[in-house]
């Protein structure tokens, strides 16, 4: 066993002269994507509208109603499937570009979820008298139908001489 480990273990020279086996992966953390307290001067607006890369006449801060979004700006709803699929995005795959803030419920406006901000071909209370006008003619049909009974016809069968044995399953004599 203690060979096998020797054989599978690195050697020390590999690893003082090959620093790409140690490059660390640096990524932003968790603190750096929470919002700060709400703003209360118009110092510190401008201070979180410099922060989230917006101009101080665009940054409008989500109310301090407890909720804990405190200076986050509060985006337009826009799902990302109604972005310009032929912009130059820095980011095609997402339809983002670099530095852009997220929205607070990006999660929910991403491609792959329901588009928010999609025009839809019938008004909503057409929809529904769609779904309802079937669901309901489906049930009417079934309820005005469902003490009917079919059944296909049967009539006794009939033979060409009657009483007469025609086949029997007793051996022949």
């Amino acid at each position: 066993m203690s060979s096998l480990i020797k054989t599978l273990k690195p050697p020390n020279s590999w690893l003082k002269t090959n620093p790409i086996l140690f490059a660390a992966v640096r990524n932003h953390w968790n603190k750096d994507y929470k919002p700060g307290p709400y703003p209360k001067t118009e110092e510190e607006r401008r201070a979180a509208a410099e922060k989230y890369g917006l101009h101080p006449s665009e940054y409008e801060p989500y109310p301090d109603d407890g909720t804990g979004n405190g200076d986050y700006p509060k985006l337009p709803m826009q799902s990302i499937e109604s972005r310009d699929p032929f912009y130059p995005w820095d980011n095609p795959e997402l339809k983002r570009n670099f530095g852009e803030t997220f929205h607070a419920e990006y999660d929910l406006l991403r491609e792959d979820r329901y588009d928010v901000s999609a025009k839809l071909r019938k008004p909503l209370w057409y929809q529904w008298a769609q779904f309802l006008g079937v669901m309901f003619g489906t049930f009417g049909v079934y309820y005005l139908l469902e003490n009917v009974r079919m059944f296909h016809a049967a009539v006794p069968r009939q033979y060409p001489k009657d009483g007469k044995v025609h086949y029997t399953f007793e051996p022949a004599e």
